[in-house]
């Protein structure tokens, strides 16, 4: 679930394996200003304030509320709106969950600075395997190394290295929960060239060492 100005890429791609993907898109008022402040939206409005740091949930729970999303499609307008307000209550009640904190990636930018900014994001989610020189995003971006350095930081509130290095820490977590591989190719697969390094950054950006993440991991899921 993933809150308001939250950057992200689609899911249905050859690093996710997916697909296809169902999207629900909605404004925050789209129910009208006041809706969420009545008593019974109490627990939705809380949820609705945590997606803004990225939920992503697991289990049978993530099954059953994954089933109703698809469910959606085949609905009139008005069953569609209920079903609406039951995904929220699932998703609200949830105990099998992981908040990604992602509060750091929060944007608030006008739309053409979304537009650039969705050009080298996907970018970069295409080739965080490799180097990326600074010389190559800035010119894609149409402007020169120490511009681009300036604009990207005004933007997300990061250099771009510390960016990249991030997406992959986060891609790094993704396949300790996802895939079967050693620690030493999670390493190497999400665009690190040092294991040193790699742990080192992955317990500076998670508070745990990679291995301890998968096993406390393993023990959350099941």
């Amino acid at each position: 679930m993933i809150g308001s100005d939250l950057p992200h890429c689609g899911f249905t791609d050859s690093l996710s394996g997916n697909e296809c993907e169902t999207v629900i898109q909605l404004k925050p008022d789209f129910l009208g200003l006041s809706f969420f402040e009545i008593p019974e939206m109490k627990n939705v409005k809380a949820l609705l304030e945590t997606s803004r740091m990225g939920i992503v949930y697991h289990g049978q729970e993530k099954r059953t509320i994954g089933m109703e999303i698809e469910k959606l499609d085949q609905q009139n307008n008005y069953e569609k709106l209920f079903g609406l307000l039951k995904i929220f209550q699932l998703l609200a009640e949830a105990k099998n969950y992981t908040i990604l904190n992602a509060q750091g990636f929060i944007l608030e930018a006008e739309l053409q600075d979304s537009n650039r900014i969705n050009v080298l994001f996907n970018f970069v989610k295409e080739e965080f395997h490799r180097p990326i020189p600074l010389e190559e995003i800035a010119s894609l971006a149409s402007m020169t190394v120490p511009s681009f350095c300036r604009y990207f930081k005004k933007i997300t509130g990061k250099t771009f290295i510390q960016f990249v290095n991030e997406y992959r820490l986060v891609h790094a977590a993704k396949l300790l929960h996802e895939e079967q591989m050693s620690i030493l190719d999670v390493c190497f697969e999400s665009g690190f060239n040092n294991f040193s390094h790699f742990n080192k950054q992955f317990k500076k950006f998670t508070g745990k060492s990679p291995s301890y993440y998968r096993n406390e991991l393993k023990y959350v899921v099941s």
